[in-house]
């Protein structure tokens, strides 16, 4: 079973976001979930964006480096938006990383080292329709990384139909349109170690929902 280090999104350590770490907790993971705004967490988009402009991004991802520190060599690395930055520069920089699952962001390899590291596995996943991450640089990001990576690694860009809701009431998050239950299968060097459906319509015994807030959703978690 492995090890995953992942990373929260801006609207900070949320349920929804430990929700998912419990999902993986249930299929014989270990997950550590540190909180990069130190127990801060936020009911809108906006207000996480000002606080990390606040500290400073790079003091997101020193904070996230610091994490890491403390942890085993031998880590999968996850990060939902925001949190790809640490997630993805670890994976880059650490040595002995396992893997890395990034979630609706990527940035350009060259921005933490020279490439991808050989042998080390990669998940991308996001929305085709998306106005940041196929709309801003991500997505091609994304498939630049996972060609480079794919010569000496397992390297998978998924995309799924759709863009992401805005941060609207309740009511409009949960019209049917919204619940869109788009599986993401993820892999952990090559076993599937949870399914999460995305949408907005709750976390039932055989679902959990991970909205990732960062760039447009909000978690609603129901019953």
């Amino acid at each position: 079973m492995a090890e995953v280090l992942l990373f929260h999104h801006v609207r900070g350590l949320t349920p929804g976001v430990i929700a998912f770490a419990a999902r993986l907790r249930e299929a014989g993971h270990t997950v550590h979930t540190p909180d990069l705004f130190d127990g801060r967490t936020f009911a809108t988009i906006d207000e996480g964006v000002a606080y990390a402009n606040e500290i400073g991004f790079a003091s997101v991802v020193e904070r996230g480096t610091a994490a890491a520190d403390l942890l085993p060599a031998k880590l999968v690395y996850a990060g939902f938006s925001m949190g790809v930055l640490p997630a993805q520069k670890l994976a880059q920089t650490r040595p002995g990383a396992q893997g890395a699952l990034l979630f609706e962001s990527c940035v350009p390899a060259s921005e933490f080292a020279d490439g991808w590291p050989g042998g080390v596995p990669v998940q991308i996943h996001g929305m085709d329709a998306d106005p940041y991450f196929a709309g801003e640089g991500d997505i091609d990001a994304a498939r630049s990384l996972v060609e480079a990576a794919s010569v000496t690694a397992r390297a998978e860009l998924f995309t799924y139909p759709g863009a992401r809701p805005s941060d609207r009431s309740s009511a409009e998050r949960n019209k049917p349109e919204q619940r869109r239950g788009v599986e993401w299968r993820l892999r952990l060097r090559g076993e599937r170690v949870a399914v999460a459906h995305l949408g907005c319509d709750g976390l039932t015994s055989e679902r959990i929902d991970v909205c990732d807030d960062t760039l447009g959703w909000v978690p609603h978690l129901l019953g």
